[in-house]
């Protein structure tokens, strides 16, 4: 890996993966976007692993696409790329990803962050999706995810304006978690991705699913799908612990089974 660093084990049952680009601040390349892709697959994988982080630097977490590998494509060019297949795969991860954020998100970046399930945003966080003023615009989601999150009106002025905001106006309009000092982020992150790590994996990932799942149906479909996944939990040995756990009230010892 040239542009990521890949830690499986950073905590107990937590892998962090921190974007490795800091002289572009961390702009999206289709290298390294393979190899987030790549590293994400392995790690979904991993049993030892039940929640992600992926940071970038105090600085940029990462300030958008790479322009220069984009600016002299034609439309032709860029299809036949489909370096949005990439960002489709990284998508599909089950296990709960937590974005920590620092500094700058944009364009690219802001796409990469919302695509995470949850944010922990630094006081000097700037998300934005500003390709309007490059002549172009969202293309990885920013259109559709920041919409979700934040609702069409002020969706619509950030696309059409570019204008960045900061880490308490994306927490105030929902984009983001929590929003801490600098020196606060990252431990921040790591004790979400803890407490997420004590659960049940399988019921994470069947939960998770079932949250994704209400953005793409409509409510009575979403219904059925959450409670398809609700009977498959008590499929796995997890809920029989689970339940006695909290019976005898006990801590629960999760195997992911």
């Amino acid at each position: 890996m040239e542009f990521i660093k890949v830690n499986p084990q950073y905590e107990k049952y937590i892998a962090l993966i921190e974007l490795n680009r800091p002289n572009e601040l961390n702009a999206l390349n289709l290298q390294l976007m393979g190899e987030l892709r790549d590293a994400l697959k392995e790690l979904d994988s991993d049993d030892n692993v039940r929640s992600i982080i992926i940071t970038g630097n105090e600085r940029a977490f990462a300030a958008g696409a790479d322009i220069k590998q984009m600016a002299d494509k034609t439309a032709i060019d860029m299809l036949k790329i489909d370096q949005f297949s990439t960002w489709d795969q990284i998508r599909k991860t089950k296990k709960p990803l937590i974005a920590a954020v620092s500094g700058f998100a944009l364009g690219g970046g802001c796409e990469l962050a919302m695509t995470c399930d949850m944010i922990i945003a630094s006081e000097t966080a700037k998300f934005g999706q500003p390709e309007i003023k490059i002549g172009v615009m969202p293309g990885a989601g920013g259109t559709q995810r920041l919409t979700k999150a934040i609702g069409k009106a002020k969706a619509m002025e950030l696309v059409l304006s570019g204008r960045f905001i900061s880490g308490e106006e994306a927490q105030q309009y929902g984009l983001v978690n929590k929003v801490v000092p600098v020196e606060m982020y990252m431990y921040e992150a790591t004790q979400l991705a803890k407490e997420i790590a004590q659960m049940s994996p399988i019921a994470s990932q069947l939960a998770k699913e079932a949250v994704n799942r209400s953005f793409e149906t409509h409510l009575d479909e979403g219904l059925t799908f959450e409670r398809k996944n609700f009977y498959l939990a008590f499929a796995t040995e997890d809920q029989k612990e689970g339940m006695q756990a909290f019976i005898e009230k006990r801590k629960p010892d999760y195997k992911g089974k």
